[in-house]
């Protein structure tokens, strides 16, 4: 496949991770090597305890590897501070987790709203109301993640996601926590927003079925990509 170097918005090069454990230094992540084009979505895959939510980390420069070298849309992470990561992220990066991370004491609609105000957008409200109409829940804006079955809450976190219409969305199993009927609705959601909004999406999972629907998968074993594979059609 040839590939165009001005439409990647995250690659990878040669990086590794090592941490301190009792046993001595543990390599979490060996030599990776990897890149993702806009609006291409791409699928993490391998065993619990492969890497996969190490090297989404890195990736999206919420950690710092300890060799190598990772760029985001188009900047060199490993030249900036924790602050200019966060500032480079804002409004272009998106994130999705199998928890759901949303704050509790705000109504869905506030926790949409939250990154658009942040970003100081004046149609907040409008914006972040039209996003919940199109993951289907007018009927909840006003009440809060503890009100919410957990597959609404997934909806309520992929509206926040794409909130800011970002480049890039990285997600940590988002279908993890929700039973396969909800988690299929949460696939197709994010497939929709994706194809609507020209997002690029990196997730990381187990689920067979959303990594089927993705362009790309990498394999990761004990840390190392062993294999990179384009959708099998």
């Amino acid at each position: 496949m040839m590939i165009d170097s001005s439409n990647i918005v995250v690659k990878a090069e040669q990086v590794s991770k090592q941490v301190n454990a009792p046993e001595g230094i543990l390599t979490l992540l060996s030599a990776v090597d990897l890149h993702i084009q806009q609006g291409e979505a791409v699928a993490i895959v391998g065993a619990s305890g492969s890497g996969k939510s190490t090297l989404l980390g890195l990736l999206a420069g919420l950690d710092n590897p300890s060799t190598g070298e990772v760029v985001l849309l188009g900047t060199p992470l490993n030249q900036m501070d924790e602050d200019g990561r966060a500032q480079l992220r804002a409004g272009k990066v998106g994130f999705v987790f199998q928890s759901f991370h949303l704050l509790q004491g705000l109504t869905a609609l506030e926790n949409v709203m939250l990154p658009l105000e942040l970003a100081g957008d004046t149609r907040a409200k409008t914006s972040a109301i039209n996003l919940l109409e199109q993951v289907g829940l007018t009927h909840r804006l006003h009440h809060t993640p503890q009100q919410l079955s957990g597959g609404e809450q997934q909806r309520v976190a992929v509206a926040r996601a794409f909130a800011g219409q970002p480049q890039i969305l990285f997600a940590d199993e988002p279908t993890g926590n929700l039973d396969q009927a909800t988690g299929q609705r949460i696939i197709e959601l994010l497939f929709k927003l994706r194809a609507e909004q020209g997002t690029a999406l990196v997730l990381v999972t187990h689920d067979t079925e959303l990594a089927n629907q993705c362009d790309r998968r990498y394999t990761l074993d004990s840390g190392k990509i062993v294999q990179d594979a384009p959708r099998q059609h």
